[in-house]
């Protein structure tokens, strides 16, 4: 498999290659803080080792009940948020043909629990009042409201359509190993259980059963996956990842030479919830101490018709990290048309990549010239190796920018403002003290 590089000439307006290179002794006291568990946040650092300790073994007990849950269900919906779902989103959209959720022989994930939308759960129990749907509930505790909420319905849903022990059959719990709501009712149940790591958060979480699960459920190989990732973090334990390191140093140098926003920036559909997922990975490791770069995305060529003229002539505080597909799946050429209204007949013979590809090099040049820094992530193609080593590429490179920034990149702290005021208002028991300080704002 060909490594994933970082192209960093098109920052060289804004930031030297000597300017780069001055942050490297940082990035080396931010590897050697990581690899050696001393840093913030170090009860966290399960991922790193994590796709070098995962077993051939623990990978078939994954897909064997992936295919037994596929044998009995047309649906399988995977409830969780955040972290709980964004990573087997992104894998899973990448992987898809563009057109699979139309496919009726295959088995569909869905996912709930990662809003609170009354509508949305309410059409989704309409869609599944006439399917053989299984659940997958990922909680650590078991008490996150949106994935509670859910699981509650779909739960109840379930065991109308089909009875209390074919329900039991067709709801596997990933969560706590010990402790936690979830836990103590997947072990009264008797659900079949895999277990969140006590060391890995959430938005990491994707190379553990919260992701691999759901993602074999949708047919594609996690083996693949698994090993994609293991191939780069051996590279990283080996201090051999230049190329995480070099996309931290790089967006740090950015950073500090004024460049807030960060926009990753993709050419192909499948990419998108990617972005999102990446957008998470980000956001909640470096946004704290009042410091860090705001993750946004957009998907081109679609998105040049809509942000394209900010990011052109707008406020000049942002910079593209751009993910570039070598090599797509298909093959497409433009016919010639004899009367060429649409004026496209020089481009006939052409393939559909190779015009995409001329707007990506057109769109970098531009923005470029119009003060916008852009960086290039490629990766040799769209599959589930390149997938896993992607993941791993951007995990480890944000423990190393989140170390060059100076937070912790492990916690998520300020996720539990929003919590507090909500069950205040909702009048949870033991938050009366916060309910009265609320309504005296309101």
């Amino acid at each position: 498999m060909e490594n994933i590089k970082v192209v960093t000439k098109g920052v060289c307006g804004t930031v030297s290659r000597d300017a780069i290179e001055a942050l490297a002794p940082e990035g080396n006291a931010a590897l050697e803080t990581l690899l050696s568990g001393s840093g913030a946040g170090n009860d966290f650092l399960g991922w790193v080792r994590l796709p070098l300790e995962i077993t051939d073994e623990h990978l078939n007990d994954i897909n064997e009940t992936a295919a037994r849950l596929r044998e009995c269900c047309d649906t399988v919906v995977a409830i969780g948020i955040g972290g709980s779902y964004l990573g087997a989103k992104a894998v899973i959209e990448a992987l898809s043909g563009s057109f699979s959720a139309y496919e009726p022989t295959k088995t569909r994930v869905l996912f709930a629990g990662q809003n609170i939308g009354e509508d949305y759960l309410a059409e989704l129990q309409a869609y599944l009042k006439d399917k053989q749907f299984g659940i997958i509930v990922i909680s650590k505790s078991g008490t996150t409201t949106e994935p509670a909420i859910a699981f509650r319905i779909l739960k109840e849903q379930l065991e109308a359509q089909v009875g209390h022990d074919e329900a039991v059959r067709r709801i596997v719990a990933v969560t706590d190993e010990k402790r936690g709501a979830l836990r103590t009712l997947a072990t009264a149940e008797g659900y079949k259980t895999y277990i969140i790591p006590d060391n890995v958060g959430g938005r990491f979480s994707v190379l553990t059963p919260v992701g691999l699960l759901p993602i074999a459920v949708a047919g594609f190989d996690i083996k693949a996956l698994v090993a994609g990732a293991a191939k780069l973090a051996k590279e990283t334990l080996e201090g051999r990842n230049a190329a995480s390191m070099e996309y931290a140093l790089t967006r740090n140098a950015l950073y500090r030479a004024g460049k807030k926003i960060e926009i990753l920036v993709n050419y192909s559909p499948k990419l998108h919830f990617f972005s999102e997922w990446w957008k998470q990975l980000y956001g909640e490791s470096e946004g704290k101490d009042n410091k860090g770069i705001f993750p946004a995305s957009v998907d081109n060529t679609t998105d040049l018709h809509s942000m394209g003229q900010w990011i052109q002539e707008g406020e000049r505080i942002i910079f593209e990290t751009v993910i570039s597909v070598e090599k797509v799946a298909h093959e497409l050429r433009i016919p010639a048309d004899a009367d060429n209204l649409d004026g496209l007949n020089y481009i006939a013979g052409k393939r559909v990549d190779e015009v995409n590809k001329m707007a990506e090099l057109g769109t970098r040049i531009a923005h470029i010239d119009g003060g916008v820094p852009n960086m290039q992530v490629i990766i040799p193609s769209i599959n589930p190796e390149t997938l896993g080593e992607l993941i791993y590429f951007f995990e480890a490179a944000v423990g190393l920018s989140g170390y060059l920034l100076g937070v912790n990149p492990f916690n998520q702290p300020g996720v539990e403002a929003y919590k507090r005021n909500m069950f205040a208002l909702l009048e949870k028991p033991g938050y009366e003290k916060e309910t009265e300080a609320i309504r005296a704002k309101l």
